[in-house]
């Protein structure tokens, strides 16, 4: 969590930004989804830190630029600073040697601790409790559940909950949409587990399905937004007129909301295409699984 220097507001605001010019750099660069979740990871754990000045917004941009060249580094991604820098079309400019600075700030606030213990490191064991005998859908239980980690690594309430914590209500989650009839056993299962605090499992289980909930809502609205051809809503139209145009009103707040809603996805859709399409699951960190 952030220093309490930082007013919520202004964390708020600060970090979707950052997570906003995290995502265009993944997309203009073609990162891998690990090193935008590894950029906002150095950049959350440096502010709990260390303390941003409101008043110098540049350091605040620096700060998210480092974050992104330490994250692709770490994940022998190639990354060009005056290639991204092009592709913005406005905001700070910063060259090299300035970013290779804040680096080594940013590996001295860290004490050089870049292999992040992230829930992905602990997919592996909490699935292996459910006894699965298919591995296809064990595969696509670990698959799914990533898929909630980026989701969730996006909202700040999911920032007090441990990775431990975090990795257990993914797949929890998953479960319950890929093998509802097992859900319940699955559940009971990771909260068997000694290391967990249930209190804590239990809050960030329904922080996660409240999500999960939400995202599906949102495809729903998508779904009906893009179903809606020139013939259809033509169709429509002369529905509303014969009937008075009673469904007037109604339609065209539907499709506001489906165009806001689709704007405010469309990041998200990207990034987990990017995930479904890779084939390789890189683990991100190599040392003592912090509970």
């Amino acid at each position: 969590m952030p220093s309490l220097s930082f007013t919520r507001e202004f964390y708020v605001c600060f970090r979707r930004e950052a997570i906003s010019l995290i995502f265009q750099a993944q997309f203009s660069c073609n990162f891998d989804p690990f090193v935008s979740y590894l950029a906002v990871n150095y950049m959350d754990r440096f502010v709990s830190k260390q303390d941003i000045t409101q008043e110098r917004p540049w350091l605040s941009r620096l700060l998210v630029v480092a974050s992104i060249s330490l994250a692709a580094k770490m994940n022998n991604s190639p990354f060009s600073l005056s290639h991204f820098q092009r592709e913005e079309e406005e905001g700070f400019k910063f060259d090299t040697q300035t970013v290779y600075k804040m680096e080594v700030r940013i590996l001295d606030t860290l004490s050089w601790r870049m292999r992040s213990i992230t829930p992905f490191s602990f997919l592996y064991f909490f699935v292996s409790s459910f006894e699965l005998k298919d591995p296809t859908l064990t595969q696509a239980l670990k698959d799914r559940a990533s898929e909630i980690i980026f989701d969730a690594h996006n909202e700040m309430e999911f920032l007090e909950h441990k990775p431990s914590i975090i990795a257990a209500s993914a797949l929890v989650s998953a479960s319950k949409e890929l093998c509802p009839l097992h859900f319940s056993s699955f559940k009971a299962s990771v909260s068997a587990c000694q290391y967990l605090d249930t209190e804590s499992l239990s809050k960030c289980l329904n922080l996660m399905q409240e999500m999960v909930m939400m995202e599906g809502y949102e495809s729903i609205i998508e779904t009906v937004s893009s179903t809606r051809t020139p013939m259809s809503v033509l169709d429509s139209n002369l529905a509303n007129s014969e009937s008075g145009n009673t469904c007037s009103t109604t339609t065209s707040t539907r499709d506001g909301a489906a165009i806001g809603v689709a704007e405010k996805r469309e990041m998200k859709r990207r990034k987990l295409s990017v995930l479904c399409s890779s084939k390789s699951r890189l683990q991100l960190s190599q040392g003592s699984k912090q509970w």
